[in-house]
């Protein structure tokens, strides 16, 4: 061991530590007791690590293959310890797991802290930061640990306040201790029944057993004996029958798998036989973790092999637009020692990935049908995630297309609430498309100059401001039969909408105006591919239109916004020959008077539909020559 190692050791937290402990120690947590359950859940997610790292090298279990969690008190010392013969940790680990938070997100999830205690409490438990929940309980925290096929232990020992000392210590079994001082006026928690009242409430699903001293009564009080005594059922809680499971143990035990302090929405617990065989216990959780649009973060599904932990994480189970799903699935057909790599070319795995997805998506239906309002908060948290889907999943594209919701012109506010099947059933006699606008934002959708005729004759028109939407329509064309049009795009034609005395009128006023178009059209030159009249435009003067097979404005900005080359497709222009700027326009003959207006109009339109101005200064400067 090097000297350097032997040595006491002062560090410092990092900056985001020493806030979180803030927020800790000042009791975020209103039930004090999670902290048990959380070190717990930490301790069994060691020896998970440990039963799959020996898959590989069975020399880790050092002559121990019992794999058990210990928790004992000592009134005298006032302090509670949770040990566990799990993987432990080197130095390098204890100083990457606890002095940092080294995850991604991690700025955003302190900038959504508001402050609000039960707010902040949750969004901290989205977090996974269990660890330091130990100090809502202890005014100082001891943990001694070494690593399995290692010979050196180490000691991390604070106070909370900022730094913490690591030296070298003495530790003859491997895996980690954590021993809590208890903090003035938590004396319950050194007290037999308590400490495994908790256990059996929030840990009886952990699939090791949890150890405790047996105690006896004794000159009127209990005292420990030297036997030991197993607290939970320690068996695995998704290969017990349903019938067996109460609700608050299916609870409990999603709060293990996510370390979510919230309780689930919704799951799924099925037992696959035949060809394959599977157990699948997957849950929906009820709130969005902060770093849910991180695409690249992983998975929440933990991949067990006949009871044998095998990864986190694994992202061959879950598609990424579930990347919100949680849960275990325990195979009884792969190998033990499967790996990554052959989970990428498996069949069996495909299929459960199969299956499994079907169940979320059925759980899904289920709510959507059942419990509307139930629904309505799942989708404001993970709404944008599901449009990810019909883009990634072919094969499922229009189930996850009936999931879709969003705003429309119905009820005219920026609640998404429309399903395709509440547009369809509203249709208009004689409509055959599904219409929709993209925008920047909510308002710009809704204010857009493209409604005007939609509003005009009642019908609706979806209002799409979400960044994926443009994404979605990519990939997802028509729903039931029914085309999805754009009113931004093409030559509008309303067909069996319109009747014939309008498209008479039309026709004669593109007649009317045909000089003026043409003029407009030299005037503005290369800025645009073509100008028209409009069939779509009551109180505009002019409104921007993308070809029919071209990037919409909207998705054009946003590529280049990320710094994508686009095609650079010319929009075309369509004037309101009802608006008397446009007749203004047509009565105007000085050229240069004439070229402001054309300008004037063009730049308006982009404008309207948030487009940013090539010369902003020159439209600045024809407004004011027209002001003046």
């Amino acid at each position: 061991m090097s000297t350097e190692t032997l040595q006491k050791e002062t560090l410092g937290f990092q900056a985001e530590v020493k806030q979180l402990l803030q927020l800790m120690i000042h009791s975020l947590y209103s039930n004090k007791e999670i902290v048990l359950r959380e070190l717990i859940s930490n301790a069994s997610d060691a020896a998970d690590k440990l039963r799959f790292e020996a898959l590989a090298n069975n020399s880790l279990y050092e002559s121990d293959s019992e794999l058990k969690i210990r928790v004992s008190f000592d009134k005298d010392a006032r302090t509670v310890t949770i040990s566990d013969n799990g993987i432990g940790m080197s130095r390098e680990e204890v100083i990457r797991n606890i002095g940092t938070i080294a995850k991604s997100g991690t700025k955003e999830f302190f900038q959504s802290l508001t402050g609000d205690q039960a707010k902040d409490a949750n969004l901290i438990g989205q977090f996974g930061v269990g660890f330091y929940s130990a100090f809502i309980l202890a005014n100082k925290v001891t943990l001694i640990t070494r690593r399995a096929g290692s010979s050196e232990a180490v000691r991390w020992e604070s106070t909370g306040e900022g730094d913490y000392t690591l030296e070298a210590a003495d530790k003859a079994s491997r895996g980690t201790d954590i021993v809590l001082h208890l903090r003035e006026g938590e004396d319950e928690f050194l007290n037999d029944w308590k400490l495994k009242s908790i256990i059996r409430k929030y840990s009886d699903h952990i699939t090791l057993p949890i150890i405790m001293k047996k105690s006896e009564w004794k000159d009127g009080e209990q005292v420990p004996t030297d036997e030991d005594e197993t607290v939970n059922r320690a068996s695995a809680l998704w290969a017990r029958s349903k019938s067996d499971i109460s609700e608050e143990e299916y609870q409990e035990f999603y709060k293990h798998v996510s370390h979510d302090f919230e309780n689930p929405l919704t799951w799924a617990h099925n037992r696959v036989e035949g060809k394959q065989e599977y157990i699948s216990l997957l849950y929906v959780p009820s709130k969005a973790p902060f770093d849910l649009y991180d695409r690249e973060r992983q998975h929440g599904i933990k991949l067990y092999v006949k009871r044998v932990f095998i990864m986190d994480d694994a992202e061959q189970l879950m598609p990424q637009y579930l990347r919100f799903v949680r849960g275990v699935i325990d195979s009884a057909d792969l190998p033990l020692n499967v790996s990554r790599e052959i989970l990428q070319h498996s069949k069996d795995i495909d299929a459960i990935k199969t299956g499994s997805v079907k169940r979320v998506l059925g759980l899904l239906e289920d709510i959507a049908e059942n419990k509307p309002e139930e629904y309505a908060k799942f989708w404001n948290e993970f709404g944008r995630v599901l449009k990810e889907g019909p883009g990634e999943d072919f094969a499922n594209k229009e189930r996850i297309a009936g999931l879709l919701r969003f705003a429309s012109t119905h009820a005219d506010t920026d609640e998404q609430l429309v399903s395709f099947k509440d547009y369809i059933s509203r249709m208009k006699e004689g409509q055959e498309a599904i219409y929709y606008i993209t925008a920047d934002t909510f308002a710009a959708a809704q204010h857009s100059p493209h409604l005007e005729i939609f509003r005009k004759k009642g019908i609706e028109v979806l209002l799409l401001s979400d960044r994926v939407d443009e994404w979605l329509l990519g990939s997802l064309t028509e729903f039931e039969g029914k085309k999805l049009q754009s009113v931004a795009k093409g030559d509008l034609d309303l067909g069996k909408l319109e009747d014939e005395a309008e498209k008479e009128q039309q026709k004669k006023t593109e007649d009317e105006y045909k000089s003026l178009v043409e003029r407009i059209q030299v005037t503005l030159g290369e800025s645009v591919k073509e100008v028209r009249v409009t069939h779509r435009l009551t109180d505009s003067p002019a409104c921007l239109v993308a070809g029919e097979h071209d990037l919409s404005g909207n998705l054009e900005r946003l590529l280049k916004a990320a710094g994508q080359k686009t095609p650079g497709n010319k929009p075309v222009l369509e004037i309101n020959p009802d608006h008397s700027i446009v007749q203004r326009l047509k009565a105007v003959s000085d050229d240069a008077k004439f070229a402001d207006w054309a300008h004037l109009l063009f730049d308006q339109a982009l404008l309207a539909e948030g487009g940013q101005l090539e010369d902003p200064a020159a439209f600045v400067r024809r407004v004011n020559a027209m002001l003046a």
